[in-house]
């Protein structure tokens, strides 16, 4: 589905560009297994919404959604990520190490499902949506503290990283998909 790939190469390349990742060898091993590829040359077709990689629109809608002509270039996930692991830096300081020590219990259980932990992982970030004040819309407090659980999660126990990965990449498809098409 292009959609998880363009939204796994956005949690990957945040994660890839967050300062304080220690998980840089379970990180490029997410490559290897195929879990994040190259958007290079990849389209996307969800519900006639065509996502090409070169960064531009059109202007147009179709059946309510935005319609673009050319390819998502790589470049402007790197920028939309980079400019995201500023935000969470800020974030970052604000969560709890329980509230990622319970996260980090609920992974390690392996007999919850993926719906389930993508559930306790879309509660989790509600609560702290809620907790930390910001100004910013929320669609984007949403994804960057999805994003910064995930990297505070793999920090503490490497060993999750894919797991809590392919759960966020589940949550910010279900929950903020509409937001990342017209970030990007």
């Amino acid at each position: 589905n292009g959609s998880v790939q363009m939204e796994s190469a956005l949690l990957y390349t945040f994660l890839d560009v967050s300062s304080d990742c220690q998980f840089r060898e379970q990180l490029q091993s997410l490559q290897s297994q195929g879990l994040v590829s190259s958007l290079k040359g990849t389209y996307c077709y969800e519900d006639e919404l065509e996502l090409q990689t070169d960064g531009n629109r059109s202007g147009h809608l179709q059946n309510g959604e935005p319609v673009f002509d050319h390819e998502v270039n790589e470049e402007v996930i790197r920028n939309i990520a980079a400019q995201l692991a500023e935000v969470g830096d800020q974030f970052d300081k604000e969560i709890r190490a329980r509230e990622v020590n319970d996260l980090v219990q609920h992974f390690l259980n392996e007999n919850l499902s993926s719906e389930e932990m993508t559930r306790r992982m879309s509660k989790a970030v509600e609560a702290l949506a809620r907790a930390i004040p910001s100004d910013m819309e929320q669609e984007k407090a949403m994804l960057v503290l999805a994003m910064v659980l995930t990297k505070r999660i793999a920090n503490t126990m490497p060993s999750l990283l894919q797991r809590v990965f392919s759960t966020t990449v589940n949550y910010i498809s279900q929950q903020l998909h509409n937001y990342i098409i017209r970030m990007v």
